[in-house]
């Protein structure tokens, strides 16, 4: 099914001086503009495009790829503004708009915010950073303790980071949580850490418990036998080194090594730790 603001995949009908004709099913006939036409098309053959709306509000197919579809989020770049919104960057010739009535805080040019993609009441292709219009904030069953999860990092406030789950619904990574610098913006894996009795959610980037516990140990004795036997991650390392490495906090990373020492699995030097042969 063809809808305006997504990608589809659509046949091309005809040939004009301007461009291609493409099937559009109920929409009828959709133009594919002469600048978007690739090399390799031919009648019959069939294109990967998205639909959209050109600045007269007809519905029109281009080959650009933009950053974000309709019923997705992104973080974007404001590049424009005027008496009616602001105007974002999502990867297209034409801008994404931005009405002042969904901007949260008004947009400045040159800075990037996280937005949702939508259609107005006119059909209209639409941006808006009031986030909690358009994203669950509350769990409503759909989540397990520990489950992975794919994060884009929304905003910062004094509590954390607010980040969006799975495109869908929106969490916070709690500051005593973050244990490397993340930024808005920036998409990564999380976990559910906790859901509260107000159904709100609660991220953390690690695992947590006898799961975590047990992959750790696994990992830190995987990569000393891919290793020749060494490694210089210790307990004296710098905590962002051992993020960067396994995705945990320094004190999991000495608890682990703590109990493979005691399972005379490795031993503990000053600068490195060696696996038992």
């Amino acid at each position: 099914m063809i809808t305006i603001g997504n990608s589809a995949t659509l046949q091309v009908i005809k040939k004009v001086d301007f461009g291609l004709y493409l099937d559009g099913g109920e929409f009828g006939e959709i133009l594919l503009p002469a600048r978007y036409v690739p090399h390799d098309w031919e009648i019959g053959g069939w294109l990967d495009v998205f639909i959209y709306l050109d600045s007269e509000d007809i519905i029109i197919a281009t080959t650009e790829r933009p950053f974000v579809e309709v019923g997705q989020c992104a973080y974007l770049q404001c590049i424009d503004q005027n008496s009616y919104g602001a105007f974002l960057n999502w990867g297209l010739s034409k801008d994404l708009f931005a009405p002042f009535k969904e901007q949260r805080v008004p947009m400045e040019k040159g800075k990037s915010y996280t937005v949702c993609v939508f259609q107005d009441n006119s059909g209209r292709i639409c941006a808006s950073n009031k986030l909690d219009h358009f994203l669950y904030e509350e769990a409503e069953g759909k989540f397990e303790i520990n489950q992975a999860v794919d994060l884009l990092i929304a905003s910062r406030s004094d509590l954390g980071y607010k980040a969006i789950i799975n495109g869908t619904h929106l969490g916070l990574i709690h500051n005593n949580d973050i244990l490397v610098p993340i930024r808005v913006g920036e998409r990564m894996t999380g976990y559910i850490k906790h859901i509260r009795e107000d159904d709100a959610i609660d991220l953390s980037l690690q695992q947590q418990g006898e799961e975590m516990r047990d992959l750790l140990l696994q990992q830190i004795l995987d990569d000393l036998k891919m290793s020749g036997g060494t490694s210089n991650l210790t307990d004296k390392s710098a905590a962002d080194a051992i993020f960067q490495r396994y995705q945990v906090s320094k004190s999991n990373y000495k608890r682990a090594i703590g109990q493979l020492y005691k399972e005379k699995k490795i031993l503990l030097g000053k600068d490195r730790i060696t696996l038992v042969k």
